[in-house]
């Protein structure tokens, strides 16, 4: 039986003083098991929900799990969905898809509804129809969509439920393609925030239409709803929405220097207050927390003893992503690293397998965790040498190793 020590190997960081050993140890929210204390400030939102774009964790939590009606914020996933098909290559932006009869009533002019004024038995490129679906809003390019990838807005209601699925939307349900009123059409905010992360990190080369305030069809400009765009605050998306039931709500991004945020709000009462509390609630997020970046990728977090190995140590390092921790301001003096491992560890060891974790504390935040990973191969001793090594470990009279 290997010896093992009393306890595992700590490094405590009350402050962010450099140190070689110490300061490395400090934790990354790439791979972090447990968010931020999300908080419940003073909202008029029915439900609201922010989170830091990074590092997944979530500020701001008031009803974020409770299903609602998402209005046309559900265009995101719509939007998803051509995206994706865009991306592997089974759509152009120069394809053209007809407005049929049941697009230019349900979704027209004469609807009453957000509509991009398509004309009857027209064909409008992808690229055009995508431009209405995000900025102009437009129901009946929704459904043209919908009829062109799958013949029905039915059928594609099911694709958007399928992709909803495999994206990690878990409390969500589609049943069009517009959000158009419907019993069974219901999200999460916190699902409405998963989506936006997920379109900006998956298709980069076609989020920035979600910045473009204005887009012109058919010889109409109409502009983009979303009222963030126009506070040279740092908003460049994504959706707004609105129906009797749902209220006025906004799937926000917002990014200042290397920093961004994830805002959903639905219930309020109408576009001013949309307006000025979504602003309000990001200015918040940004002004309470910040994102501390500590480690760099494969930074040397020190050494562990090694138990019948060709090496007495082994280097240990942290993964390939940047260490990054989100914390209220107030908190960081206080923040906790330790280094932590049962030792010495036994060989053999394989480069990159996990054999210690740093566990970060700071006030008011939950317990992270941070994989750290071997930096080198150790061989097992042979024969001969695992005899020596377990004589000397007898004759020290059973003394963990150093």
């Amino acid at each position: 039986m290997r010896p093992r020590s009393a306890s595992a190997a700590c490094l405590p960081v009350s402050r962010f003083a450099l140190s070689a050993a110490v300061l490395w140890a400090v934790g990354t929210l790439t791979g972090l098991s447990a968010p931020a204390r999300a908080e419940i400030i003073e909202t008029p939102a029915r439900e609201a929900f922010m989170v830091d774009y990074d590092t997944g964790v979530v500020l701001l939590d008031k009803n974020g799990d409770e299903r609602m009606p998402p209005s046309s914020m559900s265009k995101l996933m719509t939007a998803y969905v051509v995206f994706d098909r865009l991306k592997k290559g089974s759509l152009k932006l120069d394809d053209e898809f007809p407005v049929s009869e049941r697009a230019w009533r349900a979704g027209g002019a004469a609807s009453g509804g957000s509509t991009m004024f398509l004309p009857l038995g027209a064909r409008v490129k992808v690229e055009d129809l995508l431009h209405g679906i995000i900025i102009q809003s437009g129901n009946d390019a929704c459904i043209v969509i919908a009829e062109g990838l799958a013949s029905s807005e039915e059928a594609f209601a099911e694709m958007l439920n399928a992709k909803a699925k495999e994206i990690g939307l878990t409390s969500s349900t589609f049943r069009n393609a517009s959000g158009l009123p419907d019993p069974d059409h219901l999200v999460t905010a916190r699902d409405l925030a998963t989506l936006a992360r997920r379109i900006i990190a998956d298709f980069p080369e076609y989020y920035a239409i979600y910045s473009q305030t204005s887009f012109t069809y058919n010889g109409i400009t109409q502009g983009n709803r979303n009222p963030l765009l126009y506070k040279n605050m740092g908003a460049d998306g994504l959706k707004t929405g609105h129906t009797e039931a749902a209220g006025y709500g906004l799937t926000a991004s917002v990014k200042r220097g290397n920093r961004r945020l994830i805002l959903v709000v639905n219930g309020l009462k109408d576009m001013n207050e949309r307006s000025q509390e979504t602003a309000r609630l990001v200015d918040w997020g940004f002004r309470e927390y910040e994102n501390y970046t500590i480690v760099k990728p494969g930074q040397p977090v020190g050494d562990a003893a090694v138990w019948m190995g060709a090496e007495e140590r082994v280097p240990l390092v942290t993964g390939e992503n940047a260490a990054i921790v989100t914390l209220r301001r107030t908190a960081k003096p206080n923040m906790v690293a330790k280094l932590v491992y049962d030792s010495p560890i036994p060989a053999p060891i394989r480069k990159g397998d996990q054999i210690a974790r740093i566990e970060v504390t700071a006030p008011d935040t939950p317990p992270m965790t941070l994989p750290v990973f071997a930096g080198a191969d150790v061989a097992p001793l042979g024969t001969f040498g695992r005899l020596a090594a377990a004589l000397r470990h007898t004759l020290s009279g059973g003394a963990a190793t150093p």
